[in-house]
């Protein structure tokens, strides 16, 4: 039996994560990367532009250990802005605050900043090009994922004089890329489990999406092959929360999943009727997943 892909207008609602030290983390997300702060208490925090759909949860760890070398969880989360010139407003605002920059990289489909926050998580803040500028191979289907020199001088022409100190509307996660242990295992999940349709491959990594999109997720075992998964006790990703389009897309899921994953250990873990409905599983490497 033919299954269909996942639902095409698929995004991410949000992301959780577990910090060391709650207070610093909302000052890091709310000052530096201009993520307004929603709501908060000693114990949790939601930001983002919207405050009726948080980006980011923030929950306190009360007792922290390092994340393990080696172990597998979140290599990054993605913001996508929606403009070129956000972008560079995001950078400025980087530079105003004094905070370090470990990468950049012109992937040809996007322009990328990285950087990690204060427990070392990883963060991505990215402008896509236009779809109809991506490089595609010669069979049509995917996207050529490439990593170049991104000319920054030429970013920051775009910017500016003064950085603002919050992300625009439609400032969205676009993608989150995970440490895996077995990327051909992770890839499989998320293509045959899931329905989501592989963009590229390359060495210990592939992109998968949704609707043609470059990547929702990301996948490698560039410092994980064989790698197990955080104690929870260490700060790190908690939950992925996907959005599809309506109830129909998420009954199909759900039947894909029933089909799918039957004799598989990553079946689903809860399905929730109390208010909005949510689907609830975990991947290969235990990353919980969240769909609504």
């Amino acid at each position: 039996m033919t299954l269909p892909s996942i639902d095409p207008s698929l995004r991410i609602a949000s992301v959780h994560l577990a910090v060391s030290d709650l207070p610093r983390s909302i000052d890091f997300y709310e000052r530096v990367m201009g993520l307004p702060l929603i709501a908060s208490d000693e114990d949790r925090a939601l930001l983002g532009p919207d405050s009726e759909h948080p980006l980011l949860r923030l929950t306190r760890i009360a007792h922290a250990t390092p994340v393990p070398r080696g172990s597998t969880g979140l290599f990054h989360v993605a913001y996508l802005y929606p403009t070129r010139r956000a972008l560079a407003e995001g950078v400025l605002r980087l530079a105003h605050n004094r905070w370090s920059i470990d990468g950049v990289a012109d992937h040809g489909v996007s322009e990328a900043i990285y950087l990690s926050d204060p427990d070392g998580l990883g963060i991505e803040i990215y402008a896509d090009r236009p779809r109809e500028q991506w490089s595609r191979p010669a069979t049509g289907h995917g996207v050529n994922m490439v990593t170049l020199p991104l000319d920054l001088d030429n970013l920051l022409a775009d910017a500016p004089g003064a950085p603002t100190t919050s992300v625009p509307a439609g400032t969205v996660v676009g993608h989150v890329h995970l440490k895996v242990a077995d990327v051909p295992r992770a890839s499989a999940f998320y293509r045959d489990g899931l329905g989501l349709d592989e963009q590229a491959r390359m060495p210990a990594a592939a992109f998968l999406s949704a609707g043609g999109y470059h990547h929702h997720v990301g996948l490698n075992s560039w410092h994980s092959q064989n790698g197990s998964p955080p104690p929870d006790t260490a700060p790190g990703l908690r939950l992925v929360e996907f959005a599809l389009s309506g109830p129909a897309e998420l009954d199909a899921l759900e039947r894909r999943l029933g089909e799918t994953l039957r004799n598989s250990t990553e079946r689903p873990l809860v399905t929730a009727d109390t208010g909005d409905r949510c689907l609830v599983l975990r991947d290969p490497n235990r990353i919980a997943l969240g769909f609504s």
